[in-house]
């Protein structure tokens, strides 16, 4: 007899990336010739972790006493202003507003948006195409998933599918949580052009008298992207203040190559301060009721790296380095996937790319046995981790993916 309740007593062991990894890396070590595009870690041309070293660095900078002692339940404050000011870079109107929260790494804050934002049974509203955990941390909270499609015939954002599931939403549950991943969407790569966050904008505008509507924007690989400004989106978001609710996931693990760190935030606009405050006690008190506090250090760590001009100067160069070799192997992708006819969305930038397809679990098995190529298999397409992927090995991906 299971002590487990019957919700309970099927969950799955292990999640399916990190058990194509463990396959992957099994069988590299006995001997195979294998390229790995599961995981979402940056590698170098040599297969090893790609570390930023002036983190790395500054990592042994940070005070015994800063490691071994606890933080508050809401992060240290100069975290929390460190995250704020990174957040809004110069748009003082939105940092004013703002409360931040530590969370461990951007699924911390994906969590607590989950809990504090939607009642049991009710669903986040996100695209066909997302980031599997969504529904993980959502199962796991008695929450549940709807998603609308991502891409219109023209292979831009669906915004018309967008507006019809947010009126559904506020139809059937009186509230709307929208999850989107931008810049650099996990697992598509695509990022949103400027018309296609103010048509977003105009959409939530439209509809912000008839409930509360709350949007959360993932910004997990906001450095990555092609654009020079990777906030240009704020602007857009501006003129919402107040409207509607504005969350930020803020992550350290890719922005800083520390991924093990779990440190990240969750960040929310809101001009009216008492409404600010509730905010900020409603997260604190879920921090309280999940993991107590955050990685002291780490928050440490990631304070300096923000606010210290020459470790900033530092990270920000070798993290062009690391985004060029990145997009090297972007160029490489796009150079051959499109002469051999493959199906994926405009692709300009990021650790990952979506490859649509028939059957993704039969063919990412056929591209495991046949050519020692590991990718995940989603619902109607394959996903290319091309961050672990030297640019030599570009061909070979796409030769199996055509195959």
């Amino acid at each position: 007899m299971s002590q487990l309740t019957p919700d309970r007593q099927d969950r799955p062991a292990d999640d399916p990336i990190f058990a194509l990894n463990a396959e992957a890396t099994r069988r590299r070590g006995a001997g195979e010739s294998i390229v790995n595009a599961t995981l979402g870690t940056l590698m170098d041309d040599d297969g090893g972790l790609l570390v930023l070293e002036t983190a790395a660095r500054a990592l042994h900078d940070v005070p015994r006493d800063e490691w071994a002692a606890y933080a508050p339940l809401a992060g240290l404050p100069a975290f929390q202003r460190a995250v704020i000011d990174d957040c809004f870079r110069g748009r003082d109107d939105l940092a004013r507003c703002a409360t931040a929260c530590a969370t461990a790494g951007g699924t911390g804050a994906l969590r607590h948006a989950v809990v504090s934002f939607l009642r049991p049974g009710e669903a986040v509203l996100t695209t066909s195409f997302h980031w599997a955990p969504y529904r993980t941390i959502c199962d796991e909270h008695g929450r549940r998933v709807d998603v609308f499609s991502m891409f219109d015939q023209a292979g831009g954002l669906d915004v018309g599918a967008l507006e019809r599931g947010l009126v559904q939403h506020l139809a059937t549950q009186g509230r709307v949580l929208l999850i989107l991943n931008d810049p650099c969407q996990n697992p598509c790569g695509y990022s949103m052009t400027g018309a296609e966050w103010r048509a977003v904008a105009d959409v939530l505008a439209r509809h912000a008298s008839r409930g509360p509507i709350t949007l959360l924007v993932d910004m997990a690989y906001y450095l990555y992207g092609s654009a020079k400004d990777s906030r240009t989106h704020l602007d857009v978001l501006r003129p919402l203040l107040g409207r509607i609710g504005l969350l930020f996931a803020w992550s350290a693990s890719k922005s800083f190559t520390h991924y093990g760190l779990r440190v990240g935030a969750i960040v929310a606009c809101e001009p009216d301060e008492v409404q600010r405050r509730s905010l900020q006690a409603a997260f604190t008190f879920a921090c309280r009721g999940t993991w107590s506090n955050c990685n002291r250090g780490g928050q440490a760590l990631v304070t300096q790296l923000l606010v210290d001009p020459a470790l900033a100067r530092g990270c920000d160069a070798e993290r062009e380095a690391a985004k060029e070799l990145l997009m090297g192997r972007v160029r490489a992708f796009n150079a051959r996937a499109i002469p051999a006819g493959l199906r994926y969305p405009r692709y300009e930038g990021g650790f990952f790319v979506t490859v649509f397809c028939d059957d993704s679990d039969a063919r990412a098995r056929r591209m495991r046995e046949a050519h020692g190529v590991f990718v995940v298999p989603q619902r109607d397409s394959l996903r290319v981790a091309l961050c672990s992927v030297p640019e030599r090995d570009v061909a070979r991906v796409v030769e199996a993916l055509a195959d």
